[in-house]
């Protein structure tokens, strides 16, 4: 059952589920869009994640009591009304998959029991939905790996990870737009900018996006501007 809480004086939290759902997501897609034509100019902020949606707003401009109304009003939509209404961008993405770049490629293997290249098969011919946006500006978590290629996360984190990395952590995935340490295991590497404060959008990825990635050679991630950074 989807509610709506008060966080603080100008926050609300709706909860769709108490647990991951991917069902959601175009229902989350759905409902951040409307509430962003709802609100306009008194919405500072809207996160949502796997089953929430964080909604900050503009106490000098709108009350507590009108955001709760009008947050009713747009999840009063059934499901079966809302599925399909948000149209889904497909974002593709170049991935050179090497152990240059890719610094666990060769221990997913071992612990799979698959080759390299069944690894690189298996997470490109997938095409996986943005999930929710976090942990660094532009880190957009991807769902779902295939259950074949899944692996936890590293029990110590690394101090450093390149920007583009392209990681698994159990059931998503994703490519870490900046240098930050990060614990996810590391398959390969994506040459394009995902995070840049100075273009609009920021970044490419939005809740419910359909992403696919796809191998390019080493030669193609060069011309790209792709660059190979050992551990």
């Amino acid at each position: 059952m989807t509610t709506i809480s008060p966080v603080n004086e100008n926050c609300f939290l709706i909860q769709l589920a108490p647990q991951i759902d991917l069902s959601l997501i175009d229902q989350i897609a759905y409902w951040v869009t409307q509430i962003e034509l709802q609100l306009g100019a008194a919405l500072l902020d809207i996160t949502p994640s796997y089953t929430t949606i964080l909604v900050e707003y503009d106490l000098l401009q709108v009350s507590p009591l009108d955001v709760a109304k009008q947050l009713e009003a747009i999840i009063a939509l059934a499901p079966c009304e809302v599925q399909g209404k948000e149209e889904t961008h497909l974002i593709e993405l170049p991935v050179f998959y090497d152990v240059s770049v890719g610094w666990d490629l060769d221990a997913l293997s071992q612990r799979t029991n698959l080759t390299v290249a069944e690894i690189i098969q298996l997470h490109s011919e997938t095409i996986y939905r943005v999930c929710a946006i976090g942990f660094a500006p532009g880190f957009a978590f991807l769902a779902e790996v295939p259950a074949a290629i899944q692996a936890p996360r590293h029990a110590t984190p690394r101090h450093f990870v390149p920007a583009g990395s392209v990681a698994i952590a159990d059931a998503q995935t994703a490519v870490y737009p900046s240098d930050s340490p990060g614990g996810w295991q590391i398959i390969g590497n994506c040459p394009i900018t995902l995070f840049d404060h100075h273009r609009d959008p920021i970044t490419p990825f939005k809740v419910g996006d359909r992403v696919k990635f796809t191998a390019i050679s080493a030669t193609h991630f060069a011309e790209l501007g792709g660059v190979v950074r050992h551990e």
